[in-house]
């Protein structure tokens, strides 16, 4: 079966199913596993991928769209050469990728329809059922319901060691820096199965714009710093020339001790098994003990970055 993945979740739950080599088209995003490194992209952003701050790429999304104009481009001649059987897209986040209606458009004048399975998870629980499906559409319905059964095997593990906890410690996430969002969909019930309380957010909800006075309102014990799609690296710099502007960033000191920047792009911004990964990070956050050990290219601690603010 010949399989275009316009996912990077999907392209990940592809390639756990022993798939990648069928997978003859990609998106601009699927960089992992490093298997899928020399498939053909055929998806490519209208605002470049690297470089912007968040502000930068808010305003410049914001312009495109206020224009009519989309945020993605699909390379239609790519992807009728390819003859896809399978095409796998989404329809929970147009800034995210390619939208139905695009993929509708190239379709149209394709000889043969291929089968499109559109994802739409919001929940963890959806992402696991999405494994399901994924293995039924590409006819390894057999490996994807063991695989969805491992990733449920280790939700329950985390569920084991965290249900018995008496102290649930107060989490806000936040998944985009200028302007704040916290993160919704499945982060806040990742917190959840931590072992923690998401306070400005519910499993399920739409991320959302909320203001610094918002977050510091609501008293988080910890603040886990999550924007969309970036590394801990990106979003260190980024920190840093916002923490060296006046009046930004007047974190409290007890807070700042206790706010992380994790690898949002691998472990929470995207809705595939890694997902599994970024509850355990969470809960070795938010509970840690002797036996975690969280590697730094996972989370780090703000710590010392919050001495460069500005009184």
């Amino acid at each position: 079966m010949k399989i275009c993945s316009l996912l990077p979740s999907a392209t990940e739950v592809i390639a756990l199913l022993g798939l990648s080599d069928e997978l003859v088209g990609i998106s601009h995003e699927c960089d992992y596993p490093p298997s899928v490194k020399n498939v053909p992209v055929m998806v490519e952003p209208m605002i470049p991928a690297h470089g912007l701050s968040s502000a930068d790429i808010d305003r410049q999304v914001r312009r495109l769209v206020a224009s009519g104009q989309r945020l993605y481009r699909l390379n239609d001649h790519l992807l009728r050469h390819a003859q896809p059987d399978l095409i796998i897209s989404q329809d929970l986040c147009h800034v995210c990728a390619v939208t139905p209606d695009q993929l509708h458009d190239a379709l149209r004048s394709m000889p043969r329809q291929p089968i499109v399975l559109t994802l739409n998870p919001t929940t963890v629980h959806d992402m696991i059922d999405d494994v399901v499906r994924i293995g039924d559409a590409a006819g390894r319905s057999a490996e994807g319901h063991r695989l969805a059964t491992q990733l449920r095997d280790r939700l329950d593990a985390i569920r084991n060691r965290t249900q018995g906890l008496s102290h649930h410690p107060r989490v806000v996430c936040l998944e985009w820096l200028s302007p704040f969002y916290i993160a919704g969909h499945w982060v806040p019930e990742m917190v959840q199965l931590a072992g923690g309380q998401d306070v400005l957010a519910q499993p399920g909800s739409p991320s959302r714009i909320v203001t610094w006075d918002e977050v510091l309102a609501a008293a988080p014990d910890l603040l886990i710093v999550m924007p969309c799609g970036f590394s801990i690296e990106q979003t260190r710099t980024e920190l840093l020339q916002l923490i060296q502007q006046p009046g930004q960033w007047r974190l409290p000191p007890a807070l700042a001790e206790q706010t992380y920047l994790v690898d949002a792009s691998s472990y929470f911004s995207r809705p595939g098994p890694r997902l599994i990964d970024g509850i355990e990070l969470l809960a070795a956050i938010l509970h840690p003990s002797d036996h975690d050990t969280i590697h730094a290219s996972k989370a780090c601690r703000l710590g010392l970055l919050s001495t460069h603010q500005q009184p």
